[in-house]
This record gives C-alpha cells, structure tokens and sequence, in this order.
C-alpha cells in the first residue's frame, strides 16, 4: 500500500478534443490571450496608443512560433533537419524550444521599438516581460499535458510516472519538473506583477527585463539538473543544452539591472 502512495500515475491524453486539439495548444492561445489582455492594460496605465498592442502581439507571435522552432532545430536536432530540411516547418508534429523564443522574441521587439514605439529597446522588454513569465507557466503546464521535458527518477512521493511514455520508461517514477518550472514561473509573474504596479519598477529601463531573465533562466539552469537530457548527445556534457545556453541570459539580465539601478527614474514614462 506505502508503495503505490509514492507516485502519481499520469496517464491524461495530450489531446482535448479527439485527435485534432492539444492542451499544449489550447493553454498556448489561452498564454497570448491573457498576456494581450495584461499588455492592453499596462499600455492603457501608459497612456499609450491602442493599436500598440496589436502590433507588439503580432510581432510576438510570430517570433515565438519561429524563433522556437527553429532554436528546437538548430540546438538540439540539426543532425536530424539538416537531411529532412521541409519537416523543419511541421511545427504540428511537435519541437520548439524556450531559449530559441526568447531569441526571436528579442529581435523582433527591436523591430518593433524601431519601426512602431521608439520609446527605447529597455522600455519594450521591460512591459513584454511581464505577461511572458505568465505564458511560461502555460507552456510548462502544456508540456505536462504532451508528458514531455519531465524529470529524471526519483522516489520523492509527489514522483510522477508517465505512462504514456514507451514501456521502459513509463513505470519510472520521475521529478514532474514542468510543475516545478510552472509554479515558479507563475511566482516570476507575480513579482514582476506586483514590480510594475506598486514599485513602478517601468521607470528603471532594464529592471524588469532584468530579473526576468535572472529569476527565468537562472532557475533554469537548477531545474535543469533534475531533468532527463532530451537529446543523446548531451549526455556526455557537463552542462547540457539547456543550462549552456541559459548562462548568456542569465548574464544579460545582471547587465540590464546594474544598468537600471545606476541610472535616474524616467518619470517621462507615463507621459504622452
């Protein structure tokens, strides 16, 4: 009896609707929904053009859809596209990674800061920082959904076992790190939440952009070593994919908040 209270079986289908709708995908649009919806309302504290929104959520989209893809390609399965180049864009049979978004989504708000708002590269991922920690915690909750980027095996009592897996690997029990990474992302959201409307942390271009990536990437880097490695070839790393490429981000938020604390308020924030 003591040994089947040491795991949760997980045997939920990823698929919500038959064969054809995901909860990955239904928890993605849910993710750009709220965070328009949270960007509207902040632009709106700014006294902001309306059309913004709608501008820095397309940007966004469609940085997230391919900076994802292809960081999934180049990171981690480039032995594998490099010979099957036209299933790089069958993003449906599944592959995309964080880091490759938080890439395209970078370029693109540059993009955006150049050719829609010009109030500064800082000020723009200061506000997109915001509802992206929230979207994280969606897209971890997709990948518990998918019964995918789970952890390594372990005989704590909230162990999960992923019996939709392969056999060999379906009566594990193992760390269910995409709910460790979704409740601290979710946290992550709330600070920032709480930064922007009761701190005005806005007004320090960097600040918020900057423990975004510090809290998001640093935790990250930690989660990580709990995690089974998602390709082979990281098993012979010291640190794996996810970790190396988590350290640049981590670094260019320390960066960004030195630069945010050494410099006056902009109190012109909340001016038209």
């Amino acid at each position: 009896m003591l040994e089947s209270l040491a795991y949760i079986d997980w045997d939920v289908s990823p698929f919500i609707l038959g064969t054809w709708v995901r909860y990955y995908s239904l928890f993605f649009a849910i993710a750009f929904w709220l965070g328009y919806v949270i960007m509207a309302r902040m632009f709106k504290d700014q006294k902001l053009p309306e059309e913004w929104v709608d501008k820095i959520f397309l940007y966004v989209i469609v940085a997230t859809i391919v900076g994802s893809r292809l960081g999934h390609v180049f990171f981690y399965a480039w032995d594998y596209y490099k010979d099957h180049l036209l299933e790089i864009l069958m993003i449906h049979k599944g592959g995309l990674a964080s880091h490759g978004g938080t890439i395209g989504i970078m370029i693109a708000l540059w993009m955006y800061d150049r050719y829609v708002s010009r109030k500064g590269y800082l000020w723009v991922v200061d506000n997109i920082a915001v509802p992206v920690a929230l979207a994280a915690f969606f897209i971890r909750m997709g990948n518990l959904f998918n019964s995918e980027i789970y952890g390594v095996q372990t005989d704590v009592p909230w162990a999960f076992r992923f019996l939709r897996l392969r056999p060999e690997l379906a009566l594990v029990p193992r760390h269910p790190t995409q709910i460790y990474e979704a409740v601290f992302y979710l946290c992550v959201f709330g600070l920032l939440w709480f930064l922007y409307w009761k701190k005005r942390m806005i007004e320090r271009h960097g600040a918020i952009f900057g423990i975004f990536m510090i809290c998001v990437f640093g935790f990250r880097m930690a989660v990580e070593t709990l995690k089974e490695n998602q390709e082979a070839f990281e098993d012979t790393m010291t640190l794996n994919m996810g970790q190396l490429l988590s350290v640049p981000f981590v670094l260019l938020g320390i960066g960004c908040l030195i630069y945010a604390f050494s410099r006056p308020r902009d109190k012109s924030v909340y001016k038209k």
